[in-house]
């Protein structure tokens, strides 16, 4: 019979599950990591995938894509006007606390994808990740920049000091990743997950930029940069599962389930976020 650690006993199980992805787990811990794994993140996958409609290909898959983006942007919820017009400095600083565990170490769980991808798909993915690292260039690395907004507001820049305190909806959005990239049984969960992440921030992250814009803070080049770039990332998500259905046997229901389990995780996540900064003294 095994010993819970202290660590064990204090983390939500959704802080357990980022730590024990952010370690090189014995067996014991591999096995508490895909339970966990299964439990909140998987499962919800296979509940999604068993609703998916209809596709008979990568046509159909692409326009009921484009439909889901454009109802989206079409009615944002409220709690994105909030951020982008109300929130004071020390309530806004509470939103970068919650995403901390994304943004100080982002892209880092991608990695794993690249090894199961045929060779056009990897190139778009790969195209992708040079940027997120900022091209080689430390300035320009996009957790690099996170960490100087964080910075900024007087906040921890180390991704361990926050899983006591950020909601479990965040480590949801971070875990789904290290799941779609490493274990999800096919790749393009990973695919629909990241194509849902690069065209939604085109209009998903418009209120981050307003909000840190409005407050004066250095720092909003994060989002600014997110809403430049991640133009050419989007076609480049659309470019990876274009030459997937090319190169490989495209099941269009794995790539859909990725992204509207993307869609339901981040879109919570956010509303966590602000949630919790609207808890905050202004």
């Amino acid at each position: 019979m095994t010993t819970m650690t202290e660590e064990q006993r204090v983390l939500s199980p959704q802080a357990r599950l980022f730590a024990l992805n952010r370690s090189i787990p014995t067996p014991e811990e591999l096995r508490e990591l895909i339970a966990l794994e299964d439990e909140q993140i998987a499962g919800r996958a296979a509940r999604i995938e068993a609703s998916a409609p209809h596709m008979e290909g990568r046509a159909d898959l692409m326009r009921l894509i484009k439909e889901r983006l454009a109802e989206e942007e079409a009615a944002p919820p409220e709690c994105e006007r909030i951020l982008a017009e109300d929130l004071t400095r020390n309530q806004f600083r509470e939103v970068v606390a919650q995403f901390a565990v994304d943004g100080l170490t982002e892209s880092e769980s991608f990695l794993p994808i690249v090894w199961r991808l045929p060779r056009r798909a990897k190139m778009a993915i790969f195209r992708v990740l040079v940027d997120e690292f900022g091209c080689g260039n430390l300035d320009q690395a996009h957790f690099n920049i996170y960490r100087e907004l964080a910075g900024e507001l007087g906040l921890s820049q180390d991704e361990r000091d926050y899983l006591l305190t950020t909601a479990p909806e965040t480590f949801d959005y971070v875990n789904m990743f290290f799941w779609a990239a490493s274990r999800a049984p096919r790749p393009e969960y990973f695919l629909g997950c990241l194509c849902y992440l690069e065209c939604s921030i085109l209009y998903a992250f418009k209120c981050f930029a307003d909000g840190a814009t409005r407050l004066g803070l250095e720092g909003a080049r994060y989002y600014t940069e997110h809403l430049h770039i991640d133009h050419f990332h989007a076609r480049e998500l659309q470019n990876a599962i274009r030459e997937f259905d090319a190169e490989a046997d495209l099941q269009p229901a794995k790539v859909w389930t990725g992204f509207m389990l993307a869609s339901e995780i981040l879109g919570a996540a956010t509303e966590a976020a602000i949630a919790s900064a609207q808890r905050v003294a202004p």
